[in-house]
């Protein structure tokens, strides 16, 4: 049985045409070891085949629509690096209509490249690849004297896949509801555990190790712990600080469950209870955080969600004394990039920062339902900044949740994890 995203991927290609898309390859951590696999993502969105060394083959107009080249079983391999789905599997288990040993890609190239107008592939991933596709239908124009028609076209797949993954399916939502519990779950226990002294590589044990014994795969993306001042650093990954009393701590940590991400954001205090400074910065930030979430609907673009949130930042910082002046002309000059520099959020999914368009021409791309994006405004205040009030200095607060797009407004898939001061600080006493 396909699966029905590789079903929807054919009915967009051109009738004529061929697309060969590979899998991720294996990279090498140091010497002799290997990282992690994990899989191509639009390998895996759209063959559900998670071993290195495979070929998927997509032809619409042919017999075998389907074929999946893989590694065949080898017992002995199989000892040393686990079970292989094999030739069989790969029919069997992944719904192909005809397997073959990887080995034979190569000698099977002509034939899969003759006839079909359009050739679907991704140039600049795969080099070794890239030069035997390029270098046999090279060779199959030279034959023009021969009944031999290679592709007259290379067109980038992702120009039908990723507009695919942009919009979830219900089953997809599932997965994803399900990793934004995993990692609400971690950053509830984070809350619980967090206490001065402690080290910030302490509380990443914690979260990726609740991560793993609840089913993710790992990580979605290298976790965040940033106590203090770390916190002003907007892709600290060090996390080998001490958590300090009286010090704020942002954790920016997401679990991937069956290939799907989340992605959360929570600052709290490290001792229970924000200060007077901490709790403006914070409520400041939470108010334009959860404005922006309502604004999840269908029709508004990304531009207006980053703009109202530059909006309601700007306002707070001039009505804080971080900013001086008229909120509209701070605006125009960008004086909020001071302390407010990076976008609102991203689209999710299969990746972390998500594949798909965010404009189409110049146009800020509308939201959908299906869409899920994270909604994460923050404010990073650098210790050596001048003329702002000290006691603000050092401060660093970022708020994100996970949201999906409905027909009926906003549906927060992070809503297990509290976000309101007096919700955070009622947590962690006790």
């Amino acid at each position: 049985m396909i699966r029905p995203q590789l079903a929807e991927f054919m009915r967009r290609m051109d009738p004529n045409s061929v697309a060969i898309i590979p899998s991720a390859r294996e990279a090498t951590r140091s010497n002799d070891t290997q990282y992690r696999f994990r899989q191509d993502s639009d390998f895996l969105y759209l063959t559900g085949f998670e071993e290195p060394e495979a070929i998927a083959v997509v032809a619409p107009a042919r017999e075998q629509k389907y074929t999946l080249f893989v590694r065949p079983r080898d017992p002995e391999r199989e000892i040393w690096d686990g079970r292989r789905a094999g030739v069989e599997g790969a029919k069997d288990e992944f719904g192909a209509d005809e397997a073959l040993p990887i080995v034979e890609f190569d000698e099977k190239l002509q034939d899969i490249l003759d006839g079909p107008e359009k050739l679907y592939y991704r140039l600049g991933v795969n080099p070794d690849l890239d030069d035997t596709i390029i270098r046999q239908i090279a060779r199959m124009r030279a034959l023009n004297r021969k009944p031999i028609h290679p592709p007259q076209t290379i067109i980038d797949p992702a120009t039908i896949v990723h507009e695919m993954r942009v919009l979830k399916t219900p089953e997809e939502i599932e997965l994803m509801q399900r990793a934004a519990d995993i990692a609400a779950e971690a950053h509830v226990e984070a809350m619980k555990a967090a206490r001065p002294g402690m080290k910030e590589y302490e509380i990443e044990a914690l979260i990726e190790q609740i991560f793993r014994r609840l089913g993710a795969a790992a990580p979605a993306y290298t976790s965040i712990i940033g106590a203090g001042v770390n916190a002003t650093v907007l892709h600290y990954i060090n996390n080998d600080g001490e958590l300090r009393d009286g010090d704020l701590l942002l954790i920016d940590a997401g679990a991937e469950y069956r290939g799907y991400a989340s992605d959360i954001t929570r600052t709290f205090p490290i001792n229970g209870r924000y200060t007077k400074a901490q709790r403006e910065i914070y409520d400041l930030v939470l108010e334009a955080q959860m404005s922006c979430v309502e604004m999840v609907r269908p029709g508004t673009t990304h531009d207006q969600l980053k703009s109202h949130s530059i909006e309601v930042l700007t306002k707070g910082m001039v009505r804080l004394g971080l900013l001086k002046g008229d909120p509209a002309e701070l605006i125009k000059e960008k004086k909020y990039e001071q302390f407010y520099m990076h976008g609102l959020g991203h689209m999710l999914g299969i990746d972390v920062h998500d594949v798909g368009r965010y404009y189409h021409d110049k146009e800020s791309r509308a939201l959908e339902p299906g869409v899920v994006m994270t909604v994460e405004p923050g404010l990073y205040i650098n210790p050596n900044t001048k003329d702002i009030p000290e006691q603000y200095l050092g401060i660093g607060i970022r708020i994100e949740d996970d949201v999906l797009c409905t027909p009926n407004g906003p549906r927060v898939l992070t809503n297990k994890v509290p976000k309101k001061a007096d919700e955070i600080e009622k947590l962690m006493a006790r």
